[in-house]
């Protein structure tokens, strides 16, 4: 397949053709790579069945992992929701548009193949201005998930997703001002109690500011969804973000840390490997060995999920074969990056 690779220039014009051309190939069926504000988004219109297939191949994703239906129109959610409930209508009034999904019931109209089987849709309308004149463009609602391969570190920059999917798809759309850096905050609620099933930019205690209680789904902190059990959003069971190598993290007080990284690094230098380290601003200056990434600093941890897969996905084409990583907070989007960082780790975490 030939992929069109369309820049975003400072010129409207020129910004307007690409998005009507977008436009058309999805209502044709065929699948665009666009920017969001928090990763790249791989996009399909969610009611062809045969678009949503064409998305799970495009990324070797299982099929029972369901996507999210963007919008650009807070109206839509009640086309695509018989149950728009008055915690939706707060949250869609204060977030959105931004990086929240909502689970809410579904109309029978949307099509089981981007639910998982579900009677549950996820739903998001960006704040990103290349993904919203474009899902605009295209009149119709358009499901995707990360534009990357499926289990890879999810893509903040055109060229992760050119690396992952030219080939596999009609179009990708370059415009590198992915800001956020880690995939929206999701809430189901389509239950009787609201609960948080991925941590994002939007944190827990901003969500119970505007809900009062929300819960925490076990699989936040590390529990495993069963075979056998459809997960209700995305990155909820299956093996994600990961990079080539082999990534532990280290956690401890932070002298230990910094300690514990250089013992590790040594020795697997010893042993013949590449090691990676991904370090803070804090920290940079303390590992005399192995390639050192500054992957953000612990004072705004929203740098470190701004950095956090583009500094994966560099070790990966430096080819190292380990990756020793300091862990970070659990409060507010720190939570957000740990909860990825460990899914990248496959939860290997050495105390220091």
């Amino acid at each position: 397949m030939n992929t069109i690779i369309a820049q975003i220039t400072q010129d409207p014009l020129e910004n307007e053709k690409i998005f009507a051309q977008a436009g058309e190939i999805l209502r044709a069926g065929g699948l665009v790579a666009f920017p969001t504000e928090t990763v790249y988004g791989l996009g399909g219109d969610a009611f062809d069945e045969d678009a949503a297939r064409k998305i799970y191949a495009a990324k070797g994703r299982p099929s029972d992992n369901p996507l999210i239906v963007h919008i650009a129109d807070k109206a839509d959610l009640y086309k695509l929701s018989r149950e728009v409930t008055k915690e939706a209508e707060l949250l869609s009034e204060k977030f959105w548009p931004g990086p929240l999904t909502m689970i809410l019931k579904k109309q029978p109209s949307v099509p089981s193949t981007i639910t998982g089987g579900l009677d549950t849709v996820a739903i998001r309308m960006p704040v990103h201005k290349t993904a919203m004149e474009m899902i605009k463009a295209s009149g119709v609602y358009v499901a995707a998930p990360s534009a990357n391969l499926s289990g890879k570190p999810s893509p903040t920059r055109a060229s992760h997703c050119i690396h992952d999917l030219k080939g596999r798809v009609d179009m990708i759309i370059a415009d590198d001002t992915v800001d956020i850096g880690v995939e929206s905050t999701i809430i189901d609620l389509s239950s009787e109690v609201p609960t948080l099933l991925r941590p994002g930019y939007i944190t827990l205690e901003q969500l119970q500011e505007v809900l009062g209680h929300v819960e925490v789904d076990p699989a936040i902190k590390g529990a495993v969804v069963p075979d056998g059990v459809v997960p209700k959003a995305p990155g909820m069971k299956y093996k994600h973000y990961a990079p080539d190598a082999s990534l532990s993290i280290v956690e401890g007080e932070p002298d230990a840390v910094v300690a514990k990284i250089n013992e590790l690094v040594a020795e697997g230098m010893k042993a013949g490997k590449k090691v990676g380290v991904m370090a803070t601003e804090e920290t940079k200056g303390r590992y005399p060995e192995g390639i050192v990434r500054i992957v953000g600093s612990h004072k705004d941890e929203a740098t470190v999920a701004h950095n956090l897969f583009a500094v994966l996905r560099e070790f990966d084409e430096l080819k190292v074969d380990l990756i020793y990583s300091e862990g970070f907070s659990t409060e507010a989007v720190g939570t957000a990056v740990m909860n990825r960082l460990i899914k990248a780790a496959g939860h290997t975490i050495i105390m220091a």
